[in-house]
């Protein structure tokens, strides 16, 4: 019998399970003890808790809301930053001539 005739049994493995929802994973953070290996983790770590409280959430989201809000803002000042300039280069040669004429009416 030759070795590469010969047919090896594949196994089939079980399908993977669906990964969690946000849901689940929100409801096994707050159903969790605090005794959970995880936290105590973290805190050995000096990282946060996961488990946020509304108001800290609602800071960060007021936070990003702010930060979000100044970022349209400057974006809407650069893209009128060089269309000021050209008018304030203007007004300077006006003022330039202007002061010119009015040096040539005095002598």
């Amino acid at each position: 019998m030759n070795i590469g005739s010969r047919s090896k049994k594949r196994v089939v493995l079980p399908s993977r399970p669906e990964p969690p929802t946000v849901d689940q994973i929100l409801e096994d953070i707050h159903t969790a003890a605090a005794q959970d290996p995880v936290f105590s983790i973290l805190e050995e770590t000096g990282q946060d808790s996961p488990r946020p409280s509304d108001s800290d959430v609602d800071v960060r989201f007021l936070q990003c809301r702010h930060f979000l809000e100044l970022n349209e803002r400057l974006q809407a000042a650069r893209g009128r930053l060089p269309r000021q300039r050209e008018e304030l280069l203007a007004a300077g040669e006006r003022l330039r001539s202007d002061v010119a004429e009015v040096k040539g009416q005095t002598l």
